[in-house]
């Protein structure tokens, strides 16, 4: 992915640090918390379900990457 930079653009490294179930589990949650933005009580504290909804349907999570957590199973060469 190319983000924009003051002396031109750079790639960001975005790699897969979320196992399929942790990005399932993500897009689930997610998504029932987004729901309660349109049924429900409707506040708009709702849309903080956007955050697990991106992050497991893209599959990488910043906070996993600025701690080192990796879910992925291994991958075979």
């Amino acid at each position: 992915m190319l983000i924009p930079t003051r002396l031109g653009w750079e790639v960001l490294n975005m790699k897969t640090n979320e196992g399929t179930i942790d990005r399932v589990l993500r897009v689930l949650v997610g998504a029932g918390i987004l729901s309660l933005a349109f049924i429900g009580p409707q506040t708009s504290w709702a849309y903080f379900g956007l955050v697990p909804l991106l992050t497991g349907l893209v599959g990488f999570c910043p906070l996993y990457a600025m701690f080192g957590i990796n879910t992925c199973g291994v991958r075979k060469a």
